[in-house]
This record gives C-alpha cells, structure tokens and sequence, in this order.
C-alpha cells in the first residue's frame, strides 16, 4: 500500500470516529427529551415528591444535561454502559445475555442471503435484458416495496395462522435439535432475507454490469475470451470492491429490520431488549442499544469503504 491508500483509510477511520461522536450527541439528545419520567416511571403515580426527588438525584437526573453527557460519553469510553433503572442490573450484562442471539440471527441470515443474493445478481447482469434479468429485477423491486413489519405478518398468517407449519413466535432457548432450530429461525429469516436479497440483488447486479461495460472487457472480447471468463477472471476481480459496499450496505439493512423482526415474533436479542427499554424509560439501556446498533452500521459501512479503497488498483498503483 502506498502513502495514498494509508492516508485515505486514516481519513475514513477517522471520519468514522468522529459519525459515532455526532452520533452519541444525537442519541442522548433524543433520550433526554422523550416523554416519561424514569423515576416516576420506576415508583409508579402514587410517590411521593421526596421520594421522586431523592431517587432523581440518585439516578443523575438532577444534573445539567451536558454534565450528564460527559459521564455518559466517558462511562462509554471505558466500556461502563451504566446500570439499568428498571431491572437494577449492569447494562451490559442485560446486553451480553441478548447479544449472542442477535449475532446468530443475523448470521443465520446473512449465510442464507449472501450467497443466493450474489448470484442472483452476478446472473442477472450476465444476462441482462433476457427474460430472466426482467423477472428478477421486477421481482427485486416488488420485494423492497414492501416493509418488513408486512412481510412478517404475513409470514405469521400464512405459515403460522392458515398451514400451522411453524411457529408463531420464536424461542431458541428450548432449543435441542436442528429441526427446532429451523422452525425457530425459519420465518424470522425468511422475513429478513426478503429486503436483504432484493437489496443486494439490485447493487451487485448494477456493479457487475458496470465492469461488463468497460472499455477493457471490449478489448477481452476481442481476444476470444469466453463468456464465463470474462466474468469470472476481468469482470468479477474489478467489481470486488463495489460488490463488497453492496453486501455492506445490504447488510446494514438488518439493524433495522431486525428491530421490527424480534418484535413481531418476540425473538430475545437486542432489538427487543431496546424496545422493551423505550417502553419502561429505561435510557441508560436505550441509550446503550441505540449506540450498538448505530456502532454496527458504521462498521459495516467503513469496512466496506475501506475495502473498496484497498481493492482498487487505481489506488495501489498510483
């Protein structure tokens, strides 16, 4: 790597950092104004002024909101969440018992999405224009027309409600065998894989088409090179990158839908945890959901950034 690639993945490493910095303002700001009291909320409409006051102080509220900031920011800084004021327990232990059935979902369904993502689109630019180029990417857009809290829905009517193949909510801590495990995660999955798919589909199609479209392909084709090496040896190598941002971003997709997901089928991760969180007033446990979420989506986004610099050959070359 050459002076130029380093300085602009410093450059993005550090335009990262400083998105979570904004970021972590805009979720405190947010948490601060919602609606609801976090002590009244925990001693209920019969307490007492005193006590309201006492357990205020007690929580921290009764500091300027910027003071509260700075201990929270530095609480983050040295991996200290704060302790929720609903079930009195550390955040990140309420966290670190969700976190490992968010990561499976959501690894269950990138292993799934992935691979039938990219090659739907690798054949669809392939065989743009055909038949089935046009029923994939009409399909794709039909698919991303529709939101996931829908899809979901009715996933549960059809496959849960009228043919009682699956079940309607999701439990994977009674889980002993691979056939519950696939009910468990079968309709969640599938709900998600929907948008992933689509989205994916459409990105990686457009930037496999691009390279096909490149000068230097004509230049191959002129050579005598076979179709499937054109793809799989001049087209492919050069759309690494922008594939890369597509699975990236299409994967980002998932912090969001995810959040409708484990609500719909009451699946245990972080997402439900979040918000059960916004509907208690517990911030201290809102507040650490929402940076995770929005910590997951720059990471993903900058690693495919960085990747699209690292595997460019204008840039190493330079």
């Amino acid at each position: 790597m050459n002076a130029l690639v380093l300085k602009l993945l410093a450059q993005r490493i550090a335009l990262a950092l400083l998105s979570l910095l904004v970021v972590s303002v805009i979720v405190f700001a947010i948490t601060s104004v919602l609606p609801g009291d976090a002590a009244q909320e925990q001693l209920g409409q019969d307490a007492t002024p005193e006590a309201l006051t006492a357990l205020r102080a007690q929580m921290g509220l009764d500091v300027p909101a910027p003071q509260r900031y700075v201990r929270w920011l530095g609480g983050l800084l040295r991996g200290d969440l704060g302790v929720s004021s609903t079930a009195q327990l550390p955040v990140a232990e309420l966290i670190g018992s969700r976190l490992p059935n968010s990561l499976l979902l959501a690894a269950v369904t990138a292993l799934f999405s992935v691979p039938i993502a990219l090659s739907l689109g690798v054949a669809a630019a392939v065989w743009r224009g055909s038949w089935f180029d046009r029923a994939a990417s009409t399909g794709a857009v039909a698919v991303v027309s529709v939101p996931e809290f829908l899809v979901a829905t009715l996933a549960v009517l059809v496959f849960a409600v009228q043919l009682r193949w699956l079940p309607a909510l999701s439990y994977v801590s009674d889980i002993e065998s691979l056939g519950q495990l696939l009910r468990a995660f079968a309709m969640p999955v599938l709900t998600l894989c929907c948008v992933i798919i689509a989205q994916m589909m459409r990105m990686s199609r457009a930037a496999v088409i691009d390279q096909l479209e490149a000068p230097y392909i004509e230049m191959v084709r002129l050579k005598g090179a076979s179709p499937l090496r054109i793809v799989l040896a001049h087209a492919l190598p050069n759309a690494v990158g922008p594939i890369a941002n597509a699975v990236a971003l299409s994967l980002s997709y998932l912090l969001g839908g995810v959040i409708i997901v484990e609500t719909i089928f009451n699946y245990p991760g972080i997402a439900k945890l979040m918000v059960d969180g916004v509907s208690q007033r517990d911030m201290p446990l809102v507040q650490a959901c929402a940076m995770l979420f929005c910590a997951g989506y720059l990471i993903l986004v900058t690693t495919a950034d960085l990747f699209g610099i690292v595997t460019n050959p204008r840039l190493r070359h330079r």
